[in-house]
């Protein structure tokens, strides 16, 4: 629920303002200058905790399907070869 709130009484009732969020998170007051409104009062969302993008990318390689003929190399061992070639200059 949005609600307009001029300047001069988002001053003064602040305190009663952040409570009404701690008890409706949903509630977001419109910030008004000569009824032009400038900002907004809404309660934090939260975020996501902490190493969930690493979890989900480990949880993503389990499912691939496994390389054929041979064990998995890592990239990084091979990256001289990669760029410069296997004489070590690029010809």
């Amino acid at each position: 629920m949005k609600t307009a709130v001029p300047i001069s009484d988002a001053r003064r009732r602040l305190p009663s303002l952040v409570k009404q969020l701690q008890r409706d998170p949903g509630t977001v007051f419109t910030i008004t200058v000569r009824t032009e409104a400038v900002a907004e009062l809404r309660a934090v969302t939260a975020g996501p905790e902490p190493g969930l993008a690493a979890k989900k990318l480990l949880e993503l390689i389990d499912r691939l399907p496994k390389p054929r003929g041979g064990k998995r190399t890592d990239v990084s061992t091979r990256v001289r070869e990669y760029m410069y070639g296997k004489g070590g200059i690029i010809k």
